[in-house]
């Protein structure tokens, strides 16, 4: 580890091994869309320097992340055959912060918390 001088003159140690962060807010909502959505859950998820939050599995929806480069709209390319009813009980989710080092923000809706499974690919990033 190198060190730095501070303003008072005293050697400290500088942080080595610096990384890209990867921080960000998931939200859950009922509403057909997101900036006026009422959010029923909300989680936390951090994937760097490693998986963390309070996202009830980040080891896998950061995994799932990465494997899609952090974009959240290619999750709905994961494969899904799920049939759902057509009842109309609309759902908005949203990604928000820090993927990588760069600012990320991202929202969808679906018709049913059930089309939102099956359009995510039965993902964990949403399933909390």
């Amino acid at each position: 580890m190198g060190t730095a001088i501070t303003g008072t003159g005293t050697a400290q140690a500088a942080p080595t091994g610096l990384y890209a962060p990867s921080a960000l807010v998931l939200t859950v909502g009922k509403g057909q869309r997101p900036a006026t959505a009422t959010v029923v859950r909300a989680v936390t998820l951090a994937c760097a320097p490693g998986a963390s939050g309070s996202h009830p599995d980040p080891v896998a929806a950061c995994a799932e992340l990465s494997a899609v480069g952090g974009d959240f709209a290619r999750l709905q390319a994961l494969p899904g055959n799920r049939p759902c009813t057509r009842e109309w009980n609309p759902v908005s989710v949203t990604g928000e912060g820090v993927w990588q080092g760069k600012r990320v923000r991202w929202s969808a809706n679906y018709g049913n918390p059930c089309e939102l499974r099956a359009r995510t690919g039965e993902s964990t990033v949403f399933a909390f």
